[in-house]
């Protein structure tokens, strides 16, 4: 297990800069194909914009995150997918290519929306403040994904989970930080 601290990241993000982003984590992927590790996961939807400028370059093979979710919607047989995470994933191209790819459709917020989530997850949720008004927006936010014809919500950063339960949504959730340990657990266990 082996990360750069968020900060290293965000610089890169803030100026949209996803190959300074790859940069790190490729950095990341030497150090663990050095300690052994047989394939890679990033439980950091945002950082998954670079995932093309890594997967090609990476001395492992890496499990995608989205790629995660999408299986386990299809699965569930879920048709169109609310996406929750930070605005950088939520006006970028992770979800929407990987869904798209698997048949899915989906939706996000609208902008104020997406900057009222943004703003909860960067000053509350990762400094570990967990307020019920801010609870109260995500259910808010879900709600209006439910009557955009959402039959789930992707909850697709690693904090909201923390705040959004399954018994507090409105909607059916897909944790991608939860898929994707269990994919890596799979995969681990089939060798």
């Amino acid at each position: 297990m082996h990360t750069h601290s968020l900060a290293d990241y965000m610089a890169f993000i803030a100026r949209g800069d996803w190959a300074g982003v790859a940069q790190l984590m490729l950095s990341s992927a030497e150090k663990l194909s050095r300690a052994g590790a047989d394939f890679l996961i990033c439980p950091d939807n945002t950082i998954h914009q670079a995932f093309d400028l890594v997967a090609h370059r990476s001395p492992r093979p890496w499990l995608h995150i989205a790629r995660e979710v999408a299986k386990e919607a299809q699965h569930s047989r879920f048709h169109r997918i609310g996406v929750l995470g930070t605005r950088y994933l939520m006006e970028g191209p992770v979800y929407p290519e990987v869904l798209s790819s698997f048949g899915l459709q989906h939706r996000v917020p609208t902008p104020p929306q997406r900057d009222k989530i943004n703003h909860i997850i960067f000053d509350e949720l990762v400094h570990g403040h967990f307020f019920p008004e801010s609870l109260a927006y995500f259910v808010e936010v879900i709600h209006s994904l439910k009557h955009e014809g959402c039959d789930a919500v992707a909850l697709s950063c690693t904090e909201i989970p923390l705040l959004v339960t399954p018994d507090s949504s409105p909607l059916p959730t897909l944790d991608s930080t939860r898929l994707l340990a269990r994919a890596a657990l799979r995969k681990a266990v089939e060798g």
